[in-house]
């Protein structure tokens, strides 16, 4: 289970279960379903176990784990993938055929089904978008043990209101429910809470020709912030992430390398078409002032590995350090629209350096006005404080027009965010929605809803 057990996840949270089930293929699932429906029992489906939001920590009831829906069928074009295959096992497979599966979550070992639930996306995001634009076919198991087989395009037979989407680029909360919408949109995103999904059918993109990976590092916060806005126009960029000065510190220790004078950095991916695509960089470097000798550039599949990497220890070291301190994490997961995000960012640092000096870090995609914050604690009062400002982050967050869940989902430690996003008539469609696929209410318990 990638690391964690099944009454965990990434976060730390921790859960309690009567039973934990590991249905080995669909009929199995079917039955185990219909036997809890008898004994009403409550269901977590529990995916690889990377998640931050608690989706998958039982609150007592079963689990029921996903791990051997292992299906794995590359096409042209498209792949047929199981549950609980990973995504680093899926991006192999595909690259191995000269193609792609463009959502790209940071942590690979991500079961497909988990970022379905969660409509996934991560810095490839900056080009592709989120999951939900990759699926074509979902098979899904409902609680009451009804299978539905269907297709991108296949409208859901009963009416609902159309609940209002923000205009930051990305968004995962709630139900994104709007009249004639088709029943692989409502799954997505609906993180567990309405079906099991079993099996997927991805559409895959064929391998560019050469990228170009690079992490830019500047000598200012300020000239970082003023290369992100003039990068976001940068043709075929496909990734646009920024890290703060103390995300760079927290990390010298593993990259000895990071230039002492640095105190942000840019990373970075475009698909190369042309030598003249490589050679307006020496050119972007200088106009922004960016510590050109001393930034790191690649094209080859080593040097793309290796800034991966980079860019994975960041979340890794920032879970690591809240761990020894003994506190869960705490993270935002709140986007704006790009025009808002150096106001959302100067709030950040307002209300962060007021409750935690020198506790947190700041990366992620900024290109997509979707850094995370990452809260590191190291008393009981700094982590209270820390919680009392993700409410008020989702506050200010919604009040620009953005999303208190841009990626993650709220699973049940942020499902608190739901009233901050949508108006009470919102979710009230949304639980009648959740009614009538699992009337007792029995699957994700306390997902999402609370």
């Amino acid at each position: 289970m990638a690391g964690w057990g099944y009454l965990e996840d990434a976060s730390g949270a921790k859960g309690t279960a009567d039973r934990i089930c590991v249905p080995k293929d669909e009929a199995e699932l079917l039955s185990l379903l219909d036997e809890a429906r008898q004994a009403k029992a409550v269901i977590t489906i529990a995916g690889g176990g990377s998640g931050l939001t608690g989706g998958r920590v039982p609150n007592g009831g079963w689990v029921i784990s996903m791990e051997k829906f292992r299906k794995l069928d590359i096409g042209r074009g498209t792949a047929t993938v199981g549950a609980g295959v990973t995504l680093h096992e899926l991006h192999a497979a595909a690259r191995a055929t000269g193609q792609f599966y463009p959502p790209d979550p940071t942590e690979t070992m991500a079961f497909l089904g988990g970022t379905i639930a969660c409509n996934s996306s991560g810095s490839r995001s900056f080009k592709y978008g989120a999951t939900r634009r990759w699926v074509e076919r979902l098979r899904v198991a409902l609680p009451e043990g009804e299978v539905l087989d269907v297709r991108r395009g296949q409208p859901i037979d009963f009416e609902v209101p159309e609940i209002p989407q923000p205009p930051a680029k990305k968004h995962s909360c709630g139900y994104a429910l709007k009249p004639g919408m088709d029943y692989v949109d409502l799954f997505i995103g609906s993180e567990g809470t309405l079906g099991i999904v079993i099996e997927a059918e991805v559409r895959l993109l064929p391998n560019p020709p050469q990228l170009l990976n690079g992490i830019v590092f500047f000598p200012s916060d300020e000239a970082s912030q003023n290369a992100l806005e003039g990068w976001r126009t940068v043709p075929n960029l496909r990734m646009l992430e920024w890290v703060d000065d103390p995300a760079l510190r927290m990390i010298s220790q593993r990259y000895p390398d990071v230039p002492a004078n640095a105190k942000a950095a840019l990373i970075v991916e475009q698909i190369i078409e042309s030598d003249a695509d490589i050679d307006a960089w020496a050119e972007r470097l200088a106009q922004y002032g960016a510590l050109e000798e001393q930034s790191w550039f690649g094209s080859s599949d080593a040097d793309r590995e290796r800034f991966r990497k980079f860019r994975h220890a960041l979340p890794e070291t920032s879970l690591a350090i809240s761990e020894r301190n003994g506190f869960p994490s705490l993270g935002t997961d709140f986007s704006v629209p790009v025009e808002k995000h150096r106001e959302m960012l100067a709030f950040y640092r307002e209300t962060m350096d007021a409750i935690m000096p020198g506790h947190y870090c700041i990366f992620g995609h900024a290109g997509d006005a979707h850094p995370h914050v990452n809260m590191l604690p190291a008393s009981q009062v700094e982590y209270d404080k820390g919680y009392e400002a993700l409410m008020t982050f989702a506050k200010k967050a919604a009040s620009l027009g953005g999303s208190v869940a841009a990626e993650h989902g709220l699973g049940k430690r942020k499902a608190r965010f739901l009233p901050v996003q949508y108006e009470s008539q919102y979710i009230d469609a949304m639980k009648a929605v959740k009614s009538r696929f699992d009337p007792d209410w029995r699957l994700g318990r306390g997902t999402l809803f609370g």
